[in-house]
């Protein structure tokens, strides 16, 4: 299996749209360390310190829950919690970073996750129907090997790749960071859990962050992959994955407004960072429903894709 796994990395990396790719997401972030240290350098006179800053938040949220006293449970919880933890900020002289630093700046590059997951789908689109597409699918398949640990071993070099994207994302903004911006600033970061505010290591929250926030592309890569070994076709798996990767959350979230059974759907699931920030798409929605319902999409695709695949005759 080892020996499989290895071959198909091989393959990706054969072809040189993989560095493009790569290229691509380093030259993006690049391009957003530059934009953001300019920005800064043309502030000019004096800037409110952290202490003003977080007051002024702490009025803005109190006059936004005295205007919209019929706010729903949720926002309005989650509004609460944001004062709270300003106000712990302030008690505890937690400062607040005024300017850019290294782990702030990882933080806004969570932008670029849906382009790493861009690039995954490119890649779990191509995987499978490339082999159809250049006519190599009958010298792949006369190894005296299962097609489903042929299959198997593709998907895990997608897994493999996609984990590459999010690495070097995390790894890469962390480095432009810290040259750019410096190393200073906090290091702690503050959330509330069970009716209280609790103090976190930054950058464990950040890790976290990245890999929770990756569910949606690595669904949404399973989804192309699926669809690549039954159709046989990049094109049909580019197009309805990257439509649903920056179109399905916010259809969902409209259909959820009106009909609670959209908590079924994959894009009301897929954001599991949600259950971190009380911002769940649909009221009632827990952490454990959504990895059930998460599971069961993600063993559906791989039936259909496995069973198909498994069945097909190699020279249709």
């Amino acid at each position: 299996m080892f020996r499989l796994v290895q071959n198909e990395w091989i393959k990706v990396f054969k072809r040189p749209g993989t560095f493009v790719m790569i290229g691509l997401l380093i030259l993006m972030v690049s391009a957003a360390a530059a934009y953001t240290k300019y920005d800064e350098s043309k502030q000019k006179g004096k800037q409110p310190t952290w202490e003003e800053i977080v007051q002024a938040d702490i009025v803005a949220l109190q006059k936004e829950l005295k205007a919209n006293p019929n706010m729903y449970k949720e926002g309005k919880e989650r509004i609460q919690e944001e004062i709270k933890i300003n106000e712990y900020r302030l008690a505890e002289n937690v400062p607040l970073d005024t300017k850019t630093t290294m782990w702030s700046f990882v933080e806004s590059s969570k932008n670029f996750i849906s382009f790493s997951g861009l690039f995954m789908i490119i890649i779990a689109a191509g995987i499978v129907a490339s082999e159809y597409n250049w006519g190599t699918i009958k010298l792949l398949l006369i190894r005296p090997l299962s097609r489903s640990k042929i299959l198997f071993s593709k998907y895990v070099a997608v897994i493999l790749f996609g984990l590459l994207m999010i690495s070097i994302l995390f790894l890469f903004s962390s480095l432009v960071g810290a040259i750019l911006f410096g190393t200073d600033g906090q290091t702690v970061h503050l959330t509330y859990e069970g009716g209280k505010v609790v103090e976190q290591s930054l950058s464990l929250y950040l890790l976290k962050f990245y890999l929770l926030s990756s569910v949606d592309i690595f669904m949404i890569a399973t989804m192309a992959f699926m669809i690549s070994a039954v159709f046989r076709n990049s094109s049909l798996a580019i197009g309805i994955s990257l439509f649903l990767l920056f179109m399905g959350a916010n259809v969902t979230m409209l259909i959820a407004m009106k009909y609670d059974w959209a908590k079924y759907s994959l894009f009301a699931n897929t954001n599991l960072m949600g259950y971190e920030t009380g911002q769940v798409m649909v009221e009632g929605m827990t952490l454990q429903f959504s990895l059930v319902v998460l599971a069961v999409y993600f063993i559906i695709f791989h039936l259909l894709a496995f069973f198909i695949f498994s069945k097909r005759d190699v020279a249709a």
